[in-house]
């Protein structure tokens, strides 16, 4: 409840949240479906921020093979996420507001010369891109229908 987390900021499921099995996971196949020679591990620590709608995740990896920049990161995700209509890639920090009343998720990544880590950011509006979105978007694929039907791709705040 909402009065149970007002003014408060907590991380949960630390180093055992049951969602990084299903990051590690979907990071262990390439876009085209097949599995990659390295198993992907991520920590993935969420927080509970008192809002009323709103993921902000920050994830680090460890880098296989030679050190990635920015500008190989970023494109990276475009070329993952190429032809996605709810997948905004781009060098700027997502925000929780961005993302709000739409059906996309904003995505960013670094790499972190001094630590040896990339992290990569997404911010999405849980209510809109959680089940509820997902069975649009899901129902309108299995129908035959534009993807992209009756769902948002831009957030209500500039």
């Amino acid at each position: 409840m909402f009065c149970a987390v007002d003014e408060d900021f907590t991380a949960y499921g630390l180093l055992d949240h049951r969602h990084t099995p299903e990051i590690e996971q979907n990071l262990s196949y390439g876009a085209d479906g097949t599995a990659l020679a390295n198993k992907a591990q991520v920590l993935f620590t969420p927080h509970l921020a008192p809002m009323n709608r709103g993921i902000l995740a920050t994830c680090y990896a460890r880098p296989v093979g030679a050190s990635p920049n920015i500008t190989q990161l970023l494109e990276l995700f475009r070329q993952t996420y190429r032809g996605e209509p709810f997948i905004v890639v781009d060098q700027r920090s997502p925000s929780t507001k961005a993302t709000l009343g739409s059906n996309s998720t904003h995505l960013t990544a670094r790499f972190d010369e001094r630590t040896g880590w990339i992290m990569a950011i997404a911010a999405l509006d849980n209510l809109t891109k959680g089940a509820s979105g997902q069975a649009v978007q899901c129902a309108n694929l299995a129908t035959g229908l534009p993807e992209t039907l009756g769902l948002d791709t831009a957030g209500l705040y500039p």
